[in-house]
């Protein structure tokens, strides 16, 4: 894809008086010309007539967005710091309770799955890294993977937790879990009176360490 990104001076302005924006716009014409001229409400074909001989960009009914001063855009970026900061503890509390449960056997691995690999594990295991799509990761016990999955999983075990993205394959205790259902950017699956649960645990994106 290829793209460009312009910053684009905008006018907007109404057409109340037909003969008045004709006059401030050939009166201003040196300071609009180069603008995005933006116009709300009906225009008569003898002023898109004008637009076009005058060579003026116009769009017609738009809202465009409006621009946000300094403290605004600081607040923000504050409050999403902070709002990042909670959900990292959520995360952490999260995989420290689980990862608590993690005894059966467990396994820790930090390294990237790879398309091809096909990695079988009998007992639990804690991933510290991704799971690619084309790499396929069979656990017969719990799992959590601290990354994003792309390829297939196969567990069996009382408990997930994971990232999935739209290319992974879960399959739960046989079952498969539609990826609309793991949308979240952490969740946890787990086994409960044979029902499969799914908690979401961050809905927004983390940066793992």
């Amino acid at each position: 894809m290829k793209s460009n990104q312009y910053s684009v001076k905008v006018y907007e302005t109404t057409v109340e008086d037909e003969e008045k924006f004709i006059e401030f716009f050939n009166t201003n014409y040196t300071l609009f010309k180069d603008h995005l001229i933006v116009i709300q409400g009906s225009l008569s074909k003898e002023i898109k007539l004008y637009l076009k001989q005058k060579s003026l960009i116009y769009i017609q009914n738009i809202d465009l967005p409006k621009g946000r001063n300094r403290k605004a855009i600081e607040e923000e970026f504050l409050e999403e710091r902070r709002e990042s900061a909670v959900s990292m503890q959520i995360a952490e509390a999260e995989l420290r309770k689980l990862s608590s449960k993690l005894q059966n056997n467990l396994t820790v691995l930090d390294k990237m799955i790879r398309s091809g690999q096909d990695v079988h594990i009998d007992g639990d295991l804690l991933l510290l890294n991704r799971v690619n799509s084309g790499a396929t990761l069979n656990i017969r016990g719990n799992l959590i993977i601290t990354n994003v999955v792309e390829g297939l999983i196969r567990c069996s075990g009382n408990f997930m937790m994971l990232t999935a993205s739209p290319k992974a394959n879960i399959i739960f205790h046989g079952v498969e879990v539609e990826n609309d259902l793991l949308e979240n950017k952490l969740n946890r699956v787990e086994l409960k009176n044979n029902e499969i649960i799914i908690t979401p645990v961050l809905k927004k994106e983390i940066s793992w360490a």
